[in-house]
């Protein structure tokens, strides 16, 4: 950071993406939408991992409100506008985003396909839109900045070992990401009963039930021999083995609790581009991190991963919106599985949207061009949302697009 030396970065390198089959690549070519992907990942993924994608926190509630939520708000479409043709670029934070959703960070997904945070990348540069790469990727800061020409933002966790975060802050910096993403909502791990239920670890524990698990699903087991089990490429020197097993183990133990205002201020003042914090639902830590001067504000609750019977990111949108009060864009996530969504999500405010489990099943059932299909699929229903909604380009997207009354904060 600013006021540090540069760091000695890792010698960085290019990665490349294995070939996906002639007859995967027309099945996910069939796929009319996001769930026919989510049937198609979670046929060729593993119970277990399939559930560590697709799972949430204990009884999964805020997971399921998530997805609700987006399916109360109700279109009030104008009509008698010309909408043959469409504009979804937009500007968020100086940068022009082709459309106005970016892939947000999920992390382990070399375990959902071989090399997946560079698949994830290269389909989001494709589409002209922005990819953030988490700390628990697979994937480090440095390879996959040589791998990808396009829009890098980086997501840091705090560890209790801080000057470990900030170095990673550092290396962000020094590798050219143009935005740092701080999750604020992750003081500790979540209590995934569905991980526990399939005997999902990390690092693996090779119970029967496991063992039986991967046979019965030999084509994701013959991709992690062929390519390897994924390590925790940004964690190395986090222990002093940096044994990926102990590794594993030990990073979710390690999650600082103590992180507070003070500590954000500490970042805020050493990074010197764009500043985004994740993981807000209220009004008051949203005007107080204004203040603080983040650039952007991601309404999220982890996807429901974390702390059960949170407020729908869909709930909290119109609050943090308010109190944001247009000084600085507000984003969200959580549940966005549909162009109507984004469009709902506009309406309400949002400048974008983060998706997450949306193009990981995308990945999960068919790599690169999976991705690029859950894409294409988000592009084409939001144009044609906005077709009937009346509207042509991004900034026509406004409240009165939503029948009053059909939206309700908490």
């Amino acid at each position: 950071m600013t006021n540090d030396a540069p760091p000695e970065l890792p010698a960085a390198k290019k990665i490349t993406l294995p070939p996906v089959s002639a007859l995967m690549a027309r099945r996910i070519k069939r796929a009319r939408n996001i769930a026919d992907l989510r049937e198609a990942a979670l046929r060729r993924l593993p119970r277990a991992i399939g559930g560590f994608v697709d799972g949430g926190s204990e009884d999964e509630v805020t997971m399921t409100r998530n997805r609700v939520a987006w399916a109360e708000p109700r279109f009030a479409p104008r009509i008698l506008t010309d909408v043959t043709e469409v504009d979804q670029s937009t500007t968020i934070l100086g940068q022009k985003w082709a459309h106005p959703f970016m892939i947000g960070p999920t992390g382990g997904i070399g375990f959902v396909w071989p090399r997946g945070d560079v698949a994830l990348a290269k389909a989001a540069s494709a589409s002209g839109v922005p990819f953030t790469l988490s700390t628990s990727a697979n994937t480090s800061i440095e390879d996959l900045r040589a791998s990808v020409d396009g829009s890098l933002w980086f997501q840091c966790y705090i560890f209790k070992q801080r000057d470990f975060s900030d170095r990673l802050i550092a290396r962000a910096l020094a590798a050219g990401y143009e935005a740092l993403v701080i999750t604020v909502d992750f003081p500790v791990g979540g209590n995934r009963e569905r991980d526990y239920k399939n005997d999902f670890t990390l690092p693996f524990r090779y119970t029967p039930k496991i063992v039986w698990d991967f046979a019965t699903h030999p084509g994701w087991s013959i991709s992690i021999l062929r390519n390897g089990t994924p390590g925790l490429a940004n964690l190395h020197g986090f222990t002093a083995s940096n044994d990926v097993s102990e590794v594993a183990s030990t990073v979710g133990r390690n999650y600082d609790a103590g992180f507070d205002w003070d500590a954000l201020a500490r970042i805020r003042d050493r990074w010197p581009r764009k500043l985004v914090v994740k993981g807000v639902v209220r009004a008051d830590d949203t005007k107080r991190l204004i203040d603080m001067g983040v650039d952007a504000i991601v309404v999220s609750n982890h996807g429901g991963r974390q702390l059960d019977s949170g407020i729908a990111t869909c709930d909290a949108l119109p609050v943090v919106v308010a109190a944001a009060a247009g000084r600085v864009p507000v984003l969200v996530d959580g549940g966005i599985r549909r162009g109507t969504d984004v469009v709902k999500a506009l309406a309400m405010g949002a400048k974008g949207v983060l998706l997450g489990r949306t193009t990981l099943y995308g990945l999960a059932a068919g790599g690169f061009e999976g991705v690029e299909r859950a894409l294409d699929v988000m592009k084409s229903e939001t144009k044609r949302t906005m077709q009937f909604c009346g509207v042509t380009k991004i900034a026509d997207i406004k409240p009165d697009c939503l029948a009053s009354g059909s939206v309700h904060g908490n």
